[in-house]
């Protein structure tokens, strides 16, 4: 390690910016953040460097730094993009005690200036000793997707109340009271205000210092279709925080990698004809769990509104009296379409697109054929591969065209997905013959893009415009 990272108190210190263009108020975005003192020096300054002044930001001398100007200076950076004019604001630095940065200059610079994910007062600094700055920069947005943007509200709230909080005993019982606060009490609080941030905090220490048993809440979460950079950021966040993670199926390998290595992950996976946990048994363990005052993170596979028994889960938990919320995800539709390079709804085509299931719990599942097989007619039908022989006939019976397109995806948007086109007329014997047997979306009426582009034939009749 050649820079040691540290964070150096600027609070009414002085630093010193010798240049007054682009490179210098690009620098400046991240020292105005800071209670320092910041003088800049240069000629022709940018127009936002005079508003700064203006406003008191800054201050700003219309002249090249000087002998002497970087005197009590704690940084001094060389912005001049110019390497002779840096070099000598460097050694006017150097001379006064400053520590030196020239811009895009490792070599001559005492420090370096990370990226920064700003949570004030909660603050990630992230460098790579200068070797990969756009490195730095995807591990800055993949923190900043990790924390969410209220979380410098709850610290400052959470700082002027530890005071209090010192009533606590040290060690894990104080450690569990700013967990709860952090993760779960005080984020469901500041949606109703910083008040309710505050009085959540009295009555969480009065919990804890009457010795009260934690509080259970379960977040009902849409994983996705698969592919973990889908996951939504809340989603994310909550998975991490869950002490129980209970997960179908169909919800991908690399989401789970994501709970934290101490939650406790339990499967309940449904097969289509097949054994399977049964509904209530689910509804029992999440009860249990939450009630146990566990975090607890219930992953469905694709958006947990559509066909995933929500609200058999949500009447469980509002019966025993436990809090929970619904955080939705991409549903598979709409992932399914991204990859045929479609879109669900098209001028000209159709007006509507349904989502239905092959099969229910009476078996396979009656639907509005007239509707289903009218001319531009598109649906997204779910668990559709067992229902595929049913589907056809229905669909042909009243009068969908044989050459309907047809195009099932295997596994959406993971890396063994398999995009498979077809026609009504030969759907079961192409989902035999291909041998799909991982979960699998049907989309009626859509083909991938670059196929109907280069096989015009494939397109149905039912989709072609007739010239008058």
């Amino acid at each position: 390690m050649r820079h040691f990272p540290i964070f150096l108190n600027l609070a009414g210190r002085n630093v010193v910016v010798s240049g007054a263009g682009e490179c210098a108020l690009a620098k400046l975005r991240l020292i105005l953040k800071t209670e320092a003192n910041v003088t800049v020096y240069g000629t022709d300054p940018h127009a936002k460097l005079r508003e700064l002044a203006t406003d008191g930001k800054l201050t700003l001398i219309e002249r090249p730094i000087a002998e002497g100007d970087a005197i009590d200076a704690a940084l001094l950076y060389g912005a001049n993009e110019d390497a002779v004019e840096d070099a000598r604001a460097a050694e006017i630095g150097r001379r006064a005690g400053a520590l030196i940065n020239i811009v895009d200059n490792l070599q001559d610079s005492q420090f370096i200036t990370p990226a920064i994910v700003d949570r004030d007062p909660v603050t990630v600094a992230i460098g790579t000793e200068g070797a990969a700055p756009v490195l730095a920069r995807d591990i800055k947005r993949r923190v900043e997707e990790m924390l969410p943007a209220n979380l410098g509200t709850l610290a400052r709230i959470g700082q002027a109340f530890r005071p209090v909080a010192d009533a606590l005993p040290m060690g894990s019982i104080r450690r569990a009271f700013w967990s709860a606060f952090y993760f779960d009490r005080g984020p469901r609080a500041l949606s109703q205000g910083q008040a309710a941030v505050r009085e959540e905090l009295d009555e969480l220490l009065n919990e804890t210092l009457n010795g009260q048993a934690a509080i259970g809440h379960v977040a009902l979460i849409g994983a996705g279709p698969g592919d973990p950079e889908l996951l939504t950021m809340k989603a994310r966040r909550l998975l991490h925080e869950a002490d129980v993670v209970v997960t179908d199926r169909l919800v991908g390998p690399g989401i789970l990698e994501l709970a934290r290595r101490e939650a406790e992950i339990v499967e309940v996976g449904k097969t289509g004809f097949g054994p399977s946990w049964k509904q209530e048994d689910i509804n029992a363990l999440i009860v249990a769990k939450a009630a146990e005052g566990h975090k607890v993170a219930r992953l469905k596979g694709g958006d947990v509104a559509i066909f995933a028994r929500l609200d058999e889960e949500i009447e469980a938990l509002d019966a025993h009296g436990l809090s929970w919320e619904i955080v939705p995800g991409i549903t598979t539709a709409s992932a399914a379409a991204a990859s045929l390079g479609q879109s669900l709804t098209k001028r000209g085509r159709n007006k509507s697109f349904r989502i239905v299931t092959g099969h229910d719990v009476d078996g396979f599942a009656e639907q509005d054929w007239r509707d289903l097989a009218r001319e531009g007619a598109t649906a997204a039908i779910y668990m559709g591969r067992k229902a595929s022989t049913f589907l056809r006939g229905r669909l042909m019976m009243y009068g969908a065209p044989e050459d309907t397109p047809i195009t099932a995806i295997e596994n959406v948007s993971r890396q063994n997905q398999r995009v498979l086109p077809s026609t009504l007329i030969d759907l079961p014997d192409m989902l035999s013959r291909e041998g799909v047997n991982g979960p699998v979306i049907l989309m009626l009426g859509l083909t991938p893009r670059a196929a109907e582009a280069a096989i015009p034939t494939l397109q149905s009749p039912q989709f072609q415009k007739v010239e008058a």
